[in-house]
Order: C-alpha cells, then structure tokens, then sequence
C-alpha cells in the first residue's frame, strides 16, 4: 500500500482528488477494522482511483452523539467537519461505515453540508462494472459458500441491497441468504448506539441470533459491509465457537483477496 496523500497535501499543490474517503472513527482506530480501510485503499491505489483523506483533520460525524441523545455534541461535530469539508470544496465522498454514510448523505445537508455521499459497497460495484476491477472466475473464492448480512443504515435506512450482493457476485462464490435478509433483515444489535453499552437482561443476545443464522446457512464467510456489523457479527460466530471453520469478512477485504492484493 502506498503512501495516502491528505487533502492539506492536495492543496498545497494546488489541485483536488475526485473523492474523499471518508475513513471513521473504527476505521482509523479499531485494530480489526484498520484492515478494512487497508484494504480499500488498496483497492482505490490499484484502481488509480484519485482519493484524499483529512487525516489528523477528520473527526467523529457525530452519529453515535445523536443515537444516544446528544444532540448538541452531534451539531457541534457536524458544523466543525462542515467547515472543514467546505474548506477543501469536497464534493464527492465515499465511506466504508453505514453509519457515517447515513449520517454525511442524510443528516448534514440541514446543517448546510450538501454532498455526493457513496457507501464504498455501490463504489466497489461501480469499478467492477467499470472494469478497473478484474476478479478472474474460478478463483479463490469459486464454489464457497458467502452470506451477506444487511446492515441497518445500509439497507432499510438507505435502499442499498443490490450493489453488495453484486461485489459478492463478482467473487464466483455460492451466496446463500439467510432466512431474514433485505427489508427483512435483522439487526446486528450494535444500532442506536447499543453498541457501546452492555445489553439488557433477556434470553439471547441479538448478535448471537443473527449469528446463529448466519451459520445456518451453512457459510464459510459471513460477508459484512460494516464496522459494527463486524464487530457483533464476529462476537457472535466466537460465542458459539465457529471462529475457526466461518470467518467475518468486509466486501473490500474479499474483492482485495480475490485479486491477491497485499493489505
């Protein structure tokens, strides 16, 4: 993986990528997740995608601030990226979280942030149906079993069902559905900021129900678009002891495989 050039470094050479990516906070910070954006960026490099991040300059969009009521840290943090997305003049932004997605696309244009905001699951499909992704059938995923886990903001908060089960396509692999998948789809567990609290006292945790669904179906992988999904996902297949035989995997990590990228 290259070298990432920041946005300031754009600047001061005078001139504008086409996209920013938009990384996020588990994408900058989380061990796991920091493979994810490895993997993307990759993919962006070798697709000679011209892209900048802020670096030092991104903060948190403020989602988690609002899910759990604090609406007044969740304006601050949107003013202040605002600002400082204005100041750069981005107009085209792409994310690996949902959460940000939603929240960048949805939320920001009432504050005076109008954007062109793209989840990278819809970019990965456009530079495979581009053409600047060449996955070659019979590879290394050919005849595997994959199933694709919905994320909430993804799906029923954005209508975005297709272009992930497109990449997945892509692989030449066996995607199998789980039971509840597209509209229908079950939560993680992880949404509306649950993710960073203990879960309240009932029969079954509901990532280790969508878990349990998820091996059901018999899969290998269980393909997430996501950090939280990753997350719960993850702890859920570990709950139930499956952590060696089913692995919990990122659209951008599979397509990078696929291609036998180093990430």
């Amino acid at each position: 993986m290259d070298t990432v050039v920041t946005m300031a470094e754009w600047e001061s050479k005078g001139e504008l990528p086409e996209i920013l990516f938009w990384v996020g906070c588990a994408g900058s910070f989380d061990e796991r997740y920091k493979r994810v954006t490895r993997a993307f960026v990759t993919i962006l490099q070798t697709t000679k995608t011209s892209f900048g991040v802020l670096g030092p300059e991104e903060t948190c969009t403020g989602d988690p601030a609002r899910r759990a009521g604090n609406e007044f840290l969740f304006q601050m943090q949107a003013m202040s990226n605002i600002q400082t997305l204005d100041r750069y003049k981005v107009k085209k932004i792409v994310t690996a979280c949902p959460h940000c997605f939603n929240t960048l696309k949805n939320e920001y244009p009432a504050l005076g942030g109008a954007y062109e905001v793209i989840h990278h699951s819809t970019f990965l499909q456009q530079l495979i149906n581009d053409g600047k992704i060449k996955v070659t059938e019979g590879g290394v995923f050919k005849g595997k079993k994959i199933t694709y886990h919905d994320s909430c903001y993804l799906g029923r908060a954005n209508n975005v069902y297709e272009a992930p089960r497109a990449v997945l396509e892509a692989l030449d692999a066996d995607l199998v559905e789980m039971k509840r998948c597209r509209t229908t789809g079950l939560c993680c567990g992880a949404g509306g900021a649950q993710m960073f609290k203990e879960p309240e006292k009932g029969k079954k945790d509901i990532n280790v129900e969508r878990s349990d669904e998820a091996l059901a179906t018999g899969a290998t992988t269980v393909a997430v678009a996501c950090p939280f999904c990753m997350t719960m996902m993850s702890d859920g297949v570990k709950a139930r002891e499956k952590e060696a035989e089913v692995s919990v995997k990122d659209l951008s990590e599979l397509i990078a495989e696929a291609q036998g990228l180093k990430f």
